[in-house]
């Protein structure tokens, strides 16, 4: 049986193969094929906006397929780029938008914004990393959350960037046993409260943020035991490892058993 912590390590240590084993899900492969094939004909927002097989893989790719209804706001976003300090993008509290406008940067570079590897190659990257992210929450949320917080948390400049966050706040507050409730406390209130007890450069030093993952994964070991059994199904399946030792149905078994025996 693997615990959330042997899981994230065991995904996050053959990260490469995890990734490529995922790459030939035929799904996943067929979209990106797609997608490889056909960006380069993508010329302007509109073009962007109108494919929305290509749109759809983008949005996906920078963590926001949850916003792919909002088609009139992406295009207000990429319309305006990101060179002006008052362009849409630089304004959202939400920086994914000006990632997405970073590199799907039509107002900058016209036509040839597309050509770009970071549109192409770069993109199919990230769609699989926030796959590799997705398909193991399926199994163990704290997995997906301590990926996440392992891609994300190094380009955050301040606690700040933690509070705007849904997935690292939710990291931090279990690593540091801080109850939920106090989101609702005032901002600087709490940004004031994580910067006593997180230096965000810390998590630049790959040491130092490997031992505040360690630390989150056995906090949420702790808090959701019963459900985090059903990663030792998931693992095998995203890195390719051979199946570790626990039944289907003693899986179920123990999963109906409450904490104390009781």
């Amino acid at each position: 049986m693997l615990t959330t912590s042997d899981s994230y390590r065991l995904i996050a240590q053959n990260l490469s193969k995890s990734l490529t084993t995922l790459s030939k899900d035929p799904q996943i492969a067929r979209e990106s094929k797609y997608y490889l094939e056909n960006i380069g004909q993508i010329k302007t927002v509109d073009d962007f906006i109108k494919n929305d097989r290509i749109y759809r893989f983008a949005m996906k790719a920078f963590g926001l397929e949850d916003m792919t209804y909002a088609k009139a706001f992406v295009k207000k976003v990429l319309k305006e780029g990101i060179s002006d300090s008052k362009a849409f993008a630089n304004t959202l509290t939400d920086k994914r938008f000006k990632e997405l406008a970073s590199t799907f940067n039509f107002a900058a570079n016209g036509e040839t914004t597309t050509q770009a590897a970071d549109t192409q190659q770069g993109t199919v990257d990230r769609f699989m990393r926030i796959s590799l992210e997705q398909r193991s929450g399926e199994q163990n949320e704290g997995v997906r959350l301590a990926l996440y917080f392992a891609r994300k948390a190094p380009t955050i400049s301040s606690t700040l960037g933690i509070l705007a966050d849904k997935a690292l706040l939710k990291v931090a507050q279990t690593a540091l046993n801080i109850p939920a409730e106090t989101s609702l406390m005032d901002i600087d209130k709490q940004a004031e409260m994580y910067a006593k007890r997180i230096d965000v450069a810390d998590f630049k030093d790959p040491k130092k943020l490997e031992k505040f993952i360690s630390r989150f994964t056995n906090m949420w070991e702790l808090n959701n035991a019963a459900s985090s059994l059903s990663s030792s199904l998931a693992v095998p399946s995203i890195t390719g490892a051979s199946p570790v030792g626990i039944s289907v149905g003693v899986l179920a078994t123990l999963q109906t058993l409450k904490l104390g025996g009781r």
